[in-house]
């Protein structure tokens, strides 16, 4: 009950209750999803490895400073509690996925229910596209549904592919597709060749589409990282640069960013926006100004995800960020690395995907725990090569991501495969560290970037 309430929470999240419910979500669908998935959660959460990981506090420590960004910046106790109550919903994912999907099979059925969310809106937008009539677009009716019209650098009009609610943007779901494609090849089977192309090659192909369809500049750029960081331990590290050099002139080529040119002077707006955020977050350094109110002080939100939360939730909720990021690619590293997995004994599942199967071994070797574990290496480096340019700090993908790593990481430590987790006494200092060196990236990069100019 718990894994299937849980993804039906996910698929409501990216879909929005409407899309997915409809007259029924003037009820508040979602609200009574939540509360069923809490009451089912709490009892097997003192027992769950959950609550041992340190992005666990991390996250409490994350929601604590998204209330205090609200009560000290802008001194609103109401406002504190509806900034809290935003932030919940996201965070609850990471402990919906170790709860829940605690085995490969239930894995497997996660990234199909993200795979059935993409495929939902690429269809939904191709129709809206083979309807829509780009030569009477005007500036004031610029969205059309799954549509989002803009202009090129040239003043062409042209669409970009979106969702709904939290995805909205062609940016976000452009950043949720290439989070997808690499899980994808956890169906990956060895000598199935059909089983490979139906599974996996076809979907792949099919979210390809998808991201060329957003024209997302981001998702190109992470595509073109997902080529090198996949291809350079079969192939090395330069045939690997070439091969993403390849594959982004083809991109540019196909118009693949919709006219829109991608280099230092075409994102000359986003770095000032980024110098504009550290000048908010050196005038408020210890809580920042408000959870999602940089907008209200920039007059448009920053585009990066590092300067976002360091000017909203100043350095402690940065803090607390980089806490939860930290152990989470240290995790996902360890177990995709195969000099630190070792061979384990398997273990007895106490919970299926399908009653049927309890009680049931679920054959998981090491091979399968570096696969995975590449696999979630990719999807992080997805996410933050995209979050890098969009300020998507605390979506859901994030902490999704975040609880895949720590369910394959804890399936491998039941099995007596790797060593335990670093303690928290160890990744705390880590973790400031990490924090104070992605602002200075963030400068350094402005700095050359001015240098240039």
């Amino acid at each position: 009950m718990g894994f299937f309430l849980s993804v039906l929470y996910f698929v409501t999240y990216y879909l929005t209750p409407g899309v997915l419910f409809g007259p029924l979500a003037a009820y508040r669908i979602e609200l009574v999803l939540a509360v069923l998935i809490l009451v089912v959660s709490l009892p097997k959460l003192m027992a769950s490895f959950t609550l041992k990981t340190p992005q666990s506090l991390a996250l409490i420590g994350l929601a604590m400073a998204v209330l205090m960004s609200v009560l000290i910046g802008e001194r609103w106790v109401g406002g504190g509690l509806a900034a809290f109550l935003g932030f919940i919903p996201n965070a609850f994912g990471y402990f919906l996925v170790c709860l829940h999907c605690n085995s490969k099979k239930k894995l497997q059925a996660l990234v199909f229910a993200l795979l059935v969310v993409c495929f939902f809106v690429i269809a939904r937008g191709a129709i809206a596209l083979h309807h829509a009539n780009i030569a009477s677009i005007s500036s004031e009716d610029r969205e059309n549904g799954y549509l989002f019209a803009m202009q090129s650098d040239s003043g062409e009009w042209f669409y970009r592919l979106r969702g709904m609610g939290q995805i909205n943007d062609p940016n976000d779901f452009g950043q949720v597709i290439v989070c997808v494609i690499p899980l994808m090849f956890i169906f990956w089977r060895s000598k199935k060749v059909v089983a490979n192309l139906v599974c996996v090659i076809l979907p792949v192909c099919v979210l390809l589409v998808g991201v060329f369809l957003t024209h997302s500049r981001g998702a190109l750029l992470a595509l073109t990282a997902l080529a090198v960081v996949a291809a350079r331990r079969r192939i090395g590290t330069v045939p690997a640069l070439v091969l993403a050099g390849g594959i982004f002139a083809a991109a540019m080529a196909l118009h693949f960013t919709g006219g829109r040119d991608i280099s230092a002077s075409a994102g000359e707006d986003r770095t000032d926006l980024w110098g504009e955020s550290l000048q908010v977050f050196k005038a408020h350094p210890l809580f920042g100004v408000g959870f999602g109110d940089l907008p209200d002080y920039l007059g448009h939100t920053a585009h990066n995800s590092v300067a976002v939360c360091a000017a909203e939730l100043g350095f402690f909720g940065l803090y607390f960020w980089s806490l939860f990021l930290l152990p989470t690619l240290r995790d996902a590293l360890t177990v995709a690395s195969p000099g630190k997995v070792m061979e384990g004994k398997p273990m007895v599942i106490e919970e299926e995907l399908f009653p049927l199967t309890r009680g049931k071994i679920e054959a998981i070797d090491k091979a399968d725990v570096n696969h995975m574990g590449r696999l979630i290496v990719l999807s992080l480096t997805a996410f933050l090569v995209t979050g890098w340019f969009l300020s998507r700090s605390f979506v859901m993908t994030l902490f999704l991501l975040g609880g895949v790593a720590e369910v394959v990481y804890e399936m491998a430590l039941d099995r007596g495969m790797i060593a335990p987790r670093l303690r928290l006494a160890r990744l705390a200092p880590y973790a400031g560290g990490l924090a104070i060196s992605l602002v200075l990236m963030i400068y350094v990069m402005l700095r050359i970037v001015n240098l240039t100019h």
